[in-house]
């Protein structure tokens, strides 16, 4: 414990003499809906913190609704006296933050790892799925990648418009997927990437998606999914910083457009023993065959992780490679489990089916959940969309639906915990009825 609190303190004090403009650090953690929540430091409080003072915050924050609303989960927030919980630094995450108006430092902080982990935050449930892989000699490599929509700053009453061309001063509103869209809106993308990989997070790809104004960048492949998931979350954030200050907004909303393809977030994922072989190669990829059986099996129990909103549920069964069933394929980007061509080394799966708004943690958590079921069930999977197109389990298509076949899925229960089950369920089923207590005009218009 010693040695790692000298780890953050030289952290804390290289930050301080590289940045010696910086008084204050968001400390941040991602709560269940995918919001950061923190508190901001002066820096000189850090290097307490670093050196080893209590970090406390309310545990219920985790249990935040979409709009920051709290709701009755069993005893939590109401009946429990709001308890703080004991949070700890994340090392190599103090990062300067560009966006804001103001010098600023950030970094991330987290219940795993602490003497009492809050069982339901996103980040301690991966942290768990990860920990008992490894004990059973299964390591993961995962790259995230993201889609998003810019729009402009300005909403036309409260509706987006469309991202306005630099060059031309038009809204950027023909979906294709030119090159030339890459160079007209290169200022910004070029911010989003530099400010990222100042976060530490490894940009590779950036490429312009179908949608107007509507793009996508991939993260490089990580063996440390905490550290992956860290940097799928921390890139939403600093991308929607960059675009307002850019005169953009930048959005992982799943479905802006319903005419226009949704935004998704595509999780590649490969699993290796401790002496660095491909387990899904393996007795000509059999494994493979099993652990896409069990990402399919769990897959329609998954689907308030997937798709986390009433929005997101709009972009299934869409215009373009969103998938309506639970389905697999090989180099098949309408399926929801998709097997890239790769030599035996490189084999992976694709998860294509959750929203870009996603909390990366649970995703990657579940993800993970249903290739260890897999394995160890070593069912064989339905056929590949390659040999029927019509191949697919149907998956629920709205969130009660979603709620009632996660609450009491044995596997789901077992292997991300029974107590994160049960608060995930009733925090997404409180949010969504609460999201429906609002008449709109087109009700007005159809039943007045």
């Amino acid at each position: 414990m010693k040695s790692h609190s000298s780890t953050l303190l030289a952290e804390v004090r290289t930050f301080r003499q590289n940045h010696p403009g910086v008084r204050y650090v968001d400390l941040i953690a991602l709560d269940i809906p995918g919001h950061f929540y923190g508190k901001r430091y002066p820096v000189e409080m850090l290097e307490k913190v670093a050196a080893g003072s209590p970090l406390k915050l309310p545990q219920n924050a985790v249990l935040l609704g979409a709009q920051g609303g709290l709701f009755k989960i069993g005893d939590y927030c109401f009946n429990d006296g709001d308890p703080d919980a004991n949070r700890r630094l994340v090392p190599g995450t103090l990062k300067p933050v560009s966006w804001e108006s103001q010098p600023l430092g950030q970094m991330l902080i987290t219940s795993d790892g602490t003497e009492a982990p809050i069982e339901f935050e996103p980040r301690e449930v991966l942290a768990k799925v990860l920990e008992r892989l490894h004990h059973k000699g299964i390591h993961p490599v995962v790259a995230f990648e993201l889609e998003f929509y810019l729009f402009d700053k300005k909403l036309d009453n409260g509706l987006p418009q469309f991202a306005r061309d630099p060059l031309s001063e038009d809204a950027d509103d023909q979906p294709n997927l030119h090159i030339e869209r890459l160079t007209r809106f290169g200022d910004v993308l070029d911010d989003m990437a530099q400010t990222a990989k100042d976060q530490g997070i490894d940009i590779t790809v950036i490429t312009a998606e179908i949608g107007p104004g509507q793009f996508e960048i991939n993260f490089g492949h990580l063996d440390d999914g905490l550290r992956a998931a860290d940097w799928a979350a921390l890139f939403c954030r600093s991308t929607r910083g960059v675009a307002l200050k850019h005169g953009y907004r930048a959005s992982f909303m799943a479905k802006p457009y319903l005419q226009y393809p949704g935004s998704g977030m595509h999780v590649h994922v490969s699993l290796y023993d401790g002496a660095g072989n491909n387990l899904l190669a393996a007795h000509q990829q059999q494994p493979l065959r099993h652990a896409v059986a069990g990402c399919l099996e769990l897959l329609p129990h998954c689907m308030p992780i997937f798709s986390p909103n009433h929005n997101a549920f709009r972009r299934l069964g869409g215009t373009v490679n969103a998938a309506t069933r639970a389905s697999w394929g090989f180099e098949d980007r309408d399926a929801c489990v998709r097997i890239p061509e790769s030599d035996p080394r490189n084999l992976r799966i694709e998860h294509r089916l959750a929203s870009a708004d996603a909390n990366p943690y649970l995703v990657l958590a579940a993800i993970l959940v249903g290739l260890e079921h897999g394995l160890e069930a070593k069912r064989e999977p339905i056929p590949p969309l390659n040999e029927d197109r019509n191949s697919g389990t149907d998956f629920p298509v709205d969130m009660l639906d979603a709620v009632r076949a996660m609450r009491h899925q044995p596997v789901l229960r077992d292997k991300l915990g029974g107590e994160f089950v049960d608060v995930y369920c009733e925090n997404k089923r409180q949010d969504h009825l609460a999201f429906q207590q609002e008449i709109h005009a087109r009700e007005y218009r159809w039943f007045l």
